[in-house]
């Protein structure tokens, strides 16, 4: 068994000021679509590259057409989570019930967090929290925000509150910037295999449809690493959405990758950039992991430290507390825009994805606390992350199973192809149940879209007993499973020596 290094630090005091307690960043959508499953007896509507989103049949004339898709969605994406969620493993209470190690949410600094948002900073209320204010977020924490991205960003220039909008969460980021930049029908393109949720997120509220730049684990080169986005590739698929006759109108980038954990260097942000420009597409930058990258050696950047966009108006970041905080519960997240009518226009659908006046300012008195984040919360963090990957790491490695992992983010990309005999995606779905019947909730790979059969997302950033617990679960299941072949592919799932990327 692994031990997770471990402080006390109930007794440092680094409060700044004054303060009240709450917040955060990830969706129900984590949950709804790229941890659980699809029912193989139901059918996706045609949101794949570029197709219509198929209205869905239903026995109910309760719905409209809208409602009904909606309401599939819920019911075909959620059969691993409700499951879990009737059999949750709790170590006293039920110990043979299902471990978690689908859902990509960060357990493992609850005492961190718990003891500094119960200090006496975080507690106070005055009129104007309890009032209506103004939709894009208070000043103070805006002003905070903006201070805190300009800090762990490193942009070349101090970022502006005016251009930051506070949502609660990234999904709501998503359903909003969707909703404002594209007229219903048109398209994203998003790289593949990428976190299923968006698929929700920009369909449900504004009737957005992805493209896929469909990547896969091939090595071409010393150069190359698998599943790599190229200009090319990217060229290749707006080319495709164009004879089908779909309008492109933006690029969905996430950095740190979910689920492969890729950081773009900052070449490649440049060329993508770039593309974006010369096509006249928006860009969204997703940044939610970036305070989760535990490999020093990886180099993080983000796209506000370059130093200069090529398309500024068209360029949007957003970022929330959900992973680096481990606040999925507390929703709060943030968008970045110098495009003041993109500010605006996403300002005004904060009336029904606000925070209240109180967790926003329990955010502003966290964000402020820089000897806190940066002497506290990050190193333990860090340090905790890593142990926690490299106990996961190494048992796959003694399973003989290929996987990816780039020192970033809450998850191992692993490689499980050998136990498809015929490579299907049914054979997929059935390992994939094979697994929750064995008591272990995993995340599939064509839940994320991955063209090739066989990839599963292993999620590390949970406590000690339950990861053990959870791997040993694993082992159990493959040892039951034939081998297609005892060694891995050749050049395609070998963990990268390169940590750079």
């Amino acid at each position: 068994m692994f031990t997770l290094p471990q402080k006390d630090f109930r007794a440092r005091t680094t409060c700044l000021g004054p303060a009240c307690m709450q917040d955060l960043g990830s969706s129900h959508g984590e949950d709804l679509e790229g941890e659980c499953s699809r029912k193989l007896d139901q059918k996706l509507p045609e949101l794949r590259g570029v197709g219509d989103p198929a209205m869905i049949s239903s026995d109910t004339s309760y719905l409209s057409s809208r409602g009904r898709m909606i309401k599939w969605f819920w019911d075909s994406a959620e059969e691993g989570y409700r499951t879990y969620h009737m059999d949750e493993y709790d170590e006293d209470k039920n110990p043979s019930g299902i471990i978690n190690l689908g859902t990509s949410e960060n357990k493992l600094c609850f005492d961190l967090l718990s003891w500094r948002l119960s200090q006496s900073d975080m507690q106070r209320v005055e009129p104007s929290l309890l009032q209506y204010a103004d939709w894009r977020g208070h000043l103070f924490l805006r002003e905070e925000v903006a201070k805190f991205l300009s800090f762990y960003c490193k942009s070349p220039v101090p970022l502006r509150p005016e251009n930051v909008v506070v949502l609660n969460g990234g999904a709501s980021l998503f359903s909003a910037l969707a909703t404002v930049l594209c007229e219903a029908g048109e398209a994203f393109l998003i790289p593949t295999p990428y976190y299923g949720a968006i698929t929700q997120h920009v369909c449900l509220y504004g009737n957005i449809r992805l493209a896929y730049v469909y990547l896969d684990s091939e090595v071409t080169g010393l150069d190359t690493r698998p599943f790599q986005l190229t200009v090319e590739k990217l060229e290749m698929a707006l080319r495709e959405a164009h004879s089908e006759g779909v309008k492109v109108k933006g690029l969905i980038l996430i950095s740190p990758q979910n689920p492969l954990g890729d950081v773009y260097s900052p070449e490649e942000l440049q060329e993508y950039l770039v593309f974006a420009k010369r096509h006249r597409l928006h860009v969204i930058v997703d940044e939610v992991y970036m305070l989760s990258v535990f490999e020093k050696s990886v180099g993080y950047r983000s796209v506000l430290s370059l130093e200069r966009l090529p398309d500024p108006q068209r360029t949007h970041v957003m970022w929330a507390t959900s992973k680096d905080f481990g606040m999925s519960g507390l929703r709060f997240g943030t968008l970045y825009t110098e495009n003041r009518d993109v500010a605006t226009a996403v300002a005004s659908l904060c009336r029904y994805h606000g925070l209240s006046g109180l967790v926003q300012y329990q955010m502003a008195q966290l964000l402020r606390d820089r000897d806190w984040i940066n002497q506290v919360y990050l190193p333990e963090n860090h340090a905790r992350l890593k142990a926690a990957h490299t106990y996961v790491s190494e048992e796959l490695r003694a399973l003989g199973i290929p996987f990816l992992s780039r020192g970033a983010g809450f998850f191992i990309w692993v490689d499980l192809r050998k136990y498809l005999p015929k490579g299907t995606f049914e054979e997929e779905m059935l390992l994939w149940r094979c697994f929750l019947d064995n008591k272990v909730l995993l995340s599939f790979g064509k839940a994320f879209e991955c063209k090739e059969p066989g990839w599963f997302r292993f999620v590390f950033s949970d406590q000690a007993h339950r990861l053990c617990l959870g791997m040993q679960r694993v082992r159990q299941v493959l040892a039951g499973k034939s081998q297609v072949a005892e060694d891995p592919r050749p050049s395609q799932s070998q963990e990268p020596s390169d940590q750079r990327r």
